[in-house]
């Protein structure tokens, strides 16, 4: 049974709530799988390993003597090793007073420093690994485009494109010669927009002339979350037929349409599957990352390209994991420019999301299909990795700071010091989280 498929049936919130759980879910388990597996090949006893807070619903005591459990709130998880006071890896005094030295060794307060901070590190680590596999896993999947200019398949659109067949080579579009797929993307760009384009291809050794579609007409390739499109009811394979009543033959003119008026309302005409529909969307302000930073535009909220999938060809293991370790290291170091942007102004503070927000998203996602639901269950959980390696105590970071200040300084931090900074951890992030909420209700 394809359960993600089911979620839009749920229904917004539902369906939300549900993708929601699944994905904090898969990366928190494997978060604090990484700290386990890395604290017990360390030596350091985890008592219990639990997915979610608060009311046990299943638990059982493995021959380790570690309890696994399953919890009623599912909005974490946490492992509690030998000699911790709580989830957040506190340490109990009077627990560890009364272990021999040897038992002592098995706590994380115990144990050779290099020990700890490697079972603390484990956890951001593996989520970087979960999204790294799993973007190496979709490409290996669904393979790459090639670079020839090639239809491997036609999008059903209402123009004039049952001239062409899959496995077309197209030669010329317009006034461009064609060798490649980019010189096709070039011409598309900077052809000017119009209902009909020439174009030559080469199909079975002949050599054929006609006119179809815009090369990058209006259509729907992928809905981006929390958009106008996506709450304003558009699909993927919808096609954009006039925005206030001006006919529109290329995407680039709707996404013109969108910047020209900003905030205002846009009257729409669709096609799908043969049904031409009235919908009415208002662009939503968006800060996008660029090669120099980020951008502010007005968007609708979708992704478009050609009106065809090019040929692909499959990928290789190795070329597929490097794919995957570019595509992490690509939403991190965003992540970080996007931050950084943030303080000091540049974008929005809006775009930090809170909880109800990241639900929507999943929700949205979800919709899309199982695919795009799973890239963005690994784009999340770079961001969880990235967040837990922030210096704030509490933190995974935080904990590693520690750690750094008991290598220079050749001791821990004392307790009372430590307890401090806990709790001064505890207060920001806390405040980070109130604001984040904050965003879900007042930013749009």
């Amino acid at each position: 049974m394809d359960i993600l498929g089911m979620l839009p049936s749920f229904g917004g919130f539902v369906g939300s709530a549900v993708a929601f759980i699944i994905a904090l879910s898969v990366i928190v388990a494997i978060h604090e799988y990484g700290h386990y597996i890395v604290g017990r090949w360390c030596g350091i006893h985890a008592e219990v390993f639990s997915l979610g807070f608060g009311p046990v619903l299943y638990s059982r005591v493995d021959k380790r003597g570690t309890r696994w459990q399953l919890a009623a709130l599912p909005f974490g998880g946490y492992v509690k090793f030998l000699g911790d006071s709580d989830a957040a890896s506190g340490k109990d005094g009077d627990a560890i007073s009364g272990l021999s030295d040897t038992e002592r060794k098995r706590t994380m307060h115990g144990a050779d420093l290099w020990r700890r901070a490697a079972t603390v590190a484990a956890g951001p680590v593996f989520n970087f690994i979960l999204s790294i596999f799993v973007f190496a896993g979709i490409f290996l999947f669904s393979g790459t485009t090639t670079d020839e200019a090639v239809i491997g398949q036609l999008k059903p659109l209402p123009g004039p494109v049952d001239m062409f067949e899959p496995g077309d080579r197209i030669l010329r579009v317009g006034d461009s010669d064609i060798t490649n797929l980019e010189d096709f993307y070039v011409a598309a760009r900077e052809a000017e927009a119009a209902e009909i384009m020439s174009y030559d291809v080469e199909r079975d050794g002949q050599f054929l002339s006609f006119d179809s579609v815009y090369p990058f007409p209006p259509v729907i390739d992928q809905l981006q979350p929390k958009s106008a499109a996506m709450d304003g009811g558009l699909e993927v394979g919808d096609v954009i037929q006039s925005v206030n009543g001006n006919p529109v033959f290329a995407l680039s003119q709707v996404q013109d349409a969108a910047q020209a008026n900003k905030d205002s309302p846009l009257e729409l005409l669709v096609w799908r599957n043969g049904e031409v529909l009235e919908k009415t969307l208002t662009p939503r302000q968006r800060d996008l990352p660029t090669a120099d930073g980020f951008e502010t535009r007005w968007l609708i909220g979708f992704s478009g390209g050609a009106f065809f999938e090019p040929t692909r060809e499959t990928l290789g293991a190795g070329d597929a994991l490097w794919g995957g370790v570019r595509q992490t290291w690509f939403i991190a170091k965003s992540s970080l420019s996007g931050m950084w942007h943030m303080v000091t102004g540049a974008i929005s503070s809006c775009n930090i999301q809170g909880p109800i927000g990241i639900a929507q998203t999943s929700g949205d996602m979800a919709s899309q299909g199982p695919t795009q639901f799973i890239w963005f269950i690994a784009v999340l959980s770079t961001a969880v990795g990235l967040l837990n390696l922030f210096p704030i105590p509490v933190l995974d970071g935080g904990h590693l700071v520690f750690h750094a200040f008991e290598a220079v300084s050749g001791r821990p931090p004392s307790d009372k010091a430590l307890n401090a900074l806990m709790m001064g951890g505890l207060f920001l992030l806390l405040s980070l989280m109130v604001f984040a909420l904050t965003n879900d209700f007042f930013c749009s």
